[in-house]
C-alpha cells in the first residue's frame, strides 16, 4: 500500500530544508505520496489560524508527518508555535521523542581526545509531560509582587511508557537521567518506575545519573553512552548538547512517535533559524536524516540505511554547507545526497 506523507515545511528555514528531504526521498523511488500543507506564520499573517482544524485533521490522517520548523519574527506572539507543533505532539500523543547523535566525520567533533569522539547514542525524551504541558500561571502580573508558577506534570503511565521505550531501544546499555535528589515528587515517581522496570530487563546494563552529572559526562566522554532516557526538559537540553558533539544543530534529526498508534512526526531540531534563513545556506542534512528516520518507521529499514550512508559520504567528501566546513548551498547539499542515492 502506498504511504501518504504529510509535508509541513512551516516557517523560514523549514521551507528551505524540507524540499531537500523530499528530493532525497524521491531519489530513493519509494513511491510515497506527498501532500504539502501550509501552516505557521503565513496563514497567521493573513488573519487565519496558524493551523486550521481541517488541516490538522488531514495531517493527522497521514501515514507520517515530515515537519520543518516553526517561528517567525514577524509574528510577535511566539505562543503560536503551540498551535502547531505542540498541538500535534500532544493531541496525537507523540510521547516518545527520539534524538540520535552520530559522528559522521572526525573533523566535526569539538573534543580533543580522538578516543572519545566516536559518538553513537540515542536520547529517548518524554515528549508530552513535564514542564511543557503549560500548567501554571502568572499572578499579580506586571507588578513587583508578580508570581510565576510552572508545574511539572509526571504521570505513572507517562513515565512508565517512556522508560519502556528506552529499554526497547537499548541493545546493551541504558542510562536514566533525572534530578530526583532535588525534585523529590516527580523524581520519586521516576525512581520507583525505574527500579521496577530495571528488574524486568536484567539483560540490559543500567545506570542512573542526575542531569548535571550527565551533562558533564557527555562532554567528558560521550562514548560511554548508548541510550539515555529522560524527561521532557532534560531531554531537550541534553539533546542539543549531543548535537554539538557531532557537528552542530544542522545535523540533528528527531522523531516524535506513538508506538501504539504508529503515528509519527519527523523534524530537524534546528528551528526556523531566522538569522540565516532565506540565504540558501541552511544545512538540510538534519531534515534529510529526519526523513531517514521516517522511512525506517514506515518499514523501509534498508532505504533508511542508504540515506544515512549517503549523508555520511557527502560529509566526508566535503560536499556540505559552510557550517560543516563545505561551501555548498542548501539545494546543492541536498543534491549531493540525492545523487548518491540515484547512482
Amino acid at each position: 500500500m502506498t504511504k501518504h506523507v504529510a509535508v509541513v515545511p512551516g516557517d523560514l528555514a523549514g521551507r528551505e530544508v524540507v524540499p531537500e528531504a523530499v528530493k532525497v526521498l524521491r531519489a530513493l523511488g519509494l513511491g510515497y505520496e506527498f501532500e504539502e500543507f501550509e501552516v505557521g506564520a503565513a496563514p497567521l499573517l493573513r488573519g487565519e489560524p496558524a493551523m486550521s482544524e481541517e488541516t490538522f485533521r488531514q495531517i493527522a490522517g497521514a501515514d507520517a508527518i515530515l515537519f520543518g520548523a516553526i517561528g517567525d519574527p514577524r509574528v510577535p506572539d511566539v505562543g503560536y508555535a503551540a498551535q502547531v507543533l505542540l498541538r500535534m505532539r500532544f493531541e496525537l500523543d507523540l510521547y516518545a521523542n527520539l534524538r540520535p547523535a552520530r559522528l559522521y566525520d572526525d573533523r566535526l567533533s569539538p573534543l580533543r581526545d580522538p578516543e572519545r569522539r566516536s559518538v553513537d547514542l540515542l536520547i529517548v525524551r518524554e515528549n508530552t509531560e513535564g514542564l511543557y504541558v503549560g500548567a501554571g500561571g502568572r499572578f499579580r502580573r506586571g507588578t513587583e509582587h508578580e508570581v510565576a508558577i510552572q508545574e511539572d506534570v509526571n504521570t505513572y503511565r507517562g513515565v512508565t511508557r517512556i522508560l519502556e521505550c528506552g529499554f526497547r531501544h537499548a541493545r546493551r546499555r541504558l542510562c536514566m537521567v533525572d534530578k530526583s535528589n532535588a525534585v523529590h515528587h516527580a523524581g520519586g515517581l521516576w525512581q520507583e518506575r525505574w527500579a521496577e522496570l530495571r528488574a524486568r530487563h536484567p539483560e540490559i546494563e543500567t545506570r542512573h545519573l542526575y542531569v548535571d552529572a550527565a551533562a558533564l559526562e557527555l562532554v567528558r566522554d560521550p562514548t560511554q553512552f548508548e541510550v539515555i532516557v529522560t524527561g521532557n526538559l532534560f531531554g531537550d537540553i541534553l539533546s542539543d548538547l549531543t548535537a554539538a558533539l557531532i557537528g552542530g544543530m544542522g545535523l540533528a534529526p528527531s522523531a516524535n512517535l506513538n508506538f501504539e498508534t504508529g503515528q509519527g512526526l519527523f523534524e530537524p531540531v534546528h528551528g526556523s533559524a531566522p538569522t540565516i534563513a532565506g540565504k540558501g545556506i541552511v544545512n538540510p542534512l538534519g531534515a534529510i536524516l529526519s526523513a531517514g528516520m521516517m522511512v525506517a518507521h514506515l518499514g523501509e529499514g534498508e532505504a533508511a540505511k542508504r540515506i544515512e550512508e549517503a549523508v555520511a559520504a557527502a560529509i566526508r567528501a566535503g560536499e556540505c554547507t559552510r557550517d560543516l566546513g563545505g561551501s555548498l548551498s542548501t539545494a546543492e547539499a541536498g543534491d549531493a545526497v540525492a545523487r548518491r542515492l540515484a547512482d
